[in-house]
C-alpha cells in the first residue's frame, strides 16, 4: 500500500503565517509531500492564496487608509460578511498588503511576523513548486538515487458561485494558468478541490487533473443552496452519495469528525464506515484539518486545559492512520510526518494476519 500523504495545510501555517511563501517553503523543508492552497481571485481576474475574500481577517488593510472606503457589507455564500473583498482589488493593489497571523490568540509567535509578507499568487506557488523540485532531483542524483516524485499540490477553488457572480470565472482563470504553465496536458502532482459540486463537474468535462470533492460536517454545497437544490453535505458520506462522487472525482476531504468522532467527554469515538465505504467505490479519504494546539485536539490528547498549548497530535493521528485514511491535511507538517513514519514502522513490524 502506497504511503500515507502528509499535506502541509496552507503551508506549514502552524509556524508562520498561512498562505505565505514562507510557509510553503518551510511545509517542504519539513517534509510535507504536498502542498494545499486556497485560491481567489482579483478584480483583474489574477489567482491569489487566501483562504477567503475577505482580507480583514489575514492581512493589514484596515490600516491602509486609502482602502479605507472598500470597506463594505456582502453577502457571501449566503451570509453576510463585513471587510474588505478580494474582488474589490487590481492583483497589484494587492501586493501593497502584508499578511497577519489569523488566530494570534493561539499562535501568538506567528504574529511577530505580521507584516513581512506579501500575499502571494498562485503563479508564485507554481514558481516556488517547480524550484523545490529542481532541489531534489538534483540532490537525488548527486546521491546516486531514483528521481523524487512530484511534489503534490492540492488547489481549492473558494467561493466559485460567488465569483462567477462577479463575472470573474475561477474555470477560466485556473486553467488558463495552469495551461500557461505546464501545457496542455495534466501536470503530475496537482489536485484540484472545492466544497460545490457545480465547478467540479464542470472541471471533469475540461481536464484530466484529479479532483477532490470537499465535504463539510454540516449544512450544503452552497451552488446547490443558490440554486434552491435539496441535499446536503451528510448525503455525500452514504455509498449511494460516493458513488456518486466517484462519477467525477477520485477523492474526498472530509471533515476530521465524519472519519472519527468523539463522544460526550470530547473523546476520539470509533471510525465510521465512511473510509471502507468510499474505497470500495475507488475514492481516497484524506481528512482536514489536523493542528497541534489543546483547542483541536480530542480530550485524550490535550496536554492542558489551556486552549493554544501543544497536545499530542501524533496520538491524533495515529488513530486516524489506523483507520485507513490515505492521507491528511495539517497545518504541522513536522509533526505529520513523524506521525506518518511512526505509524509505518509500527505496520511493517507487525507480520500480516
Amino acid at each position: 500500500m502506497p504511503m500515507p500523504v502528509v499535506i502541509g495545510h496552507r503551508g506549514a501555517s502552524g509556524e508562520l503565517p498561512e498562505h505565505t511563501l514562507a510557509a510553503y517553503s518551510l511545509a517542504l523543508r519539513q517534509g510535507a509531500d504536498a502542498l494545499e492552497t486556497d485560491l481567489v481571485m482579483t478584480r483583474d481576474g489574477a489567482l491569489v492564496l487566501r483562504h477567503e475574500n475577505e482580507l480583514g481577517a489575514t492581512t493589514d488593510v484596515a490600516q491602509h487608509a486609502g482602502f479605507a472606503s472598500r470597506r463594505v457589507t456582502r453577502s457571501i455564500d449566503g451570509r453576510p460578511v463585513t471587510g474588505w473583498f478580494s474582488e474589490d482589488f487590481t492583483l497589484e493593489e494587492l501586493k501593497t498588503l502584508r499578511a497577519r497571523e489569523r488566530i494570534p490568540e493561539l499562535r501568538p509567535r506567528n504574529s511577530r511576523l505580521d507584516g513581512q509578507f506579501e500575499v502571494a499568487t498562485l503563479r508564485e506557488l507554481l514558481q516556488l513548486r517547480r524550484h523545490a523540485e529542481r532541489e531534489r532531483h538534483s540532490r537525488a542524483a548527486a546521491l546516486g538515487l531514483a528521481s523524487p516524485p512530484p511534489i503534490g499540490l492540492y488547489l481549492e477553488l473558494k467561493h466559485p458561485t460567488h465569483f462567477a457572480a462577479c463575472g470573474l470565472s475561477m474555470i477560466e482563470a485556473l486553467l488558463g494558468v495552469l495551461e500557461a504553465e505546464f501545457g496542455p496536458g495534466p501536470e503530475a502532482g496537482l489536485l484540484i478541490e472545492c466544497f460545490e459540486t457545480g465547478i467540479l463537474r464542470a472541471l471533469a468535462a475540461r481536464t484530466r487533473i484529479p479532483l477532490v470533492q470537499l465535504i463539510e460536517a454540516e449544512g450544503a454545497p452552497y451552488d446547490w443552496v443558490a440554486r434552491g437544490e435539496p441535499g446536503v453535505f451528510a448525503d455525500f458520506t452514504t455509498p449511494a452519495g460516493l458513488a456518486r462522487i466517484a462519477a467525477y472525482a477520485t477523492c474526498i476531504g472530509p471533515e476530521k469528525s465524519l472519519v472519527i468522532g468523539r463522544d460526550e467527554r470530547d473523546a476520539l469515538g470509533e471510525p465510521t464506515a465512511l473510509v471502507p465505504d468510499s474505497h470500495a467505490q475507488g475514492l481516497r479519504v484524506i481528512p482536514w484539518t489536523f493542528r497541534v494546539e489543546n483547542a483541536f485536539l480530542p480530550a485524550e490528547a490535550r496536554s492542558s486545559a489551556v486552549a493554544a498549548d501543544h497536545g499530542d497530535l501524533v496520538r491524533e493521528l495515529l488513530r486516524f492512520l489506523a483507520a485507513g485514511i490515505d492521507g491528511f491535511f495539517t497545518d504541522h507538517p513536522a509533526i505529520g510526518v513523524q506521525a506518518r513514519d511512526a505509524f509505518a514502522s509500527a505496520a511493517n513490524r507487525t507480520p500480516p494476519p
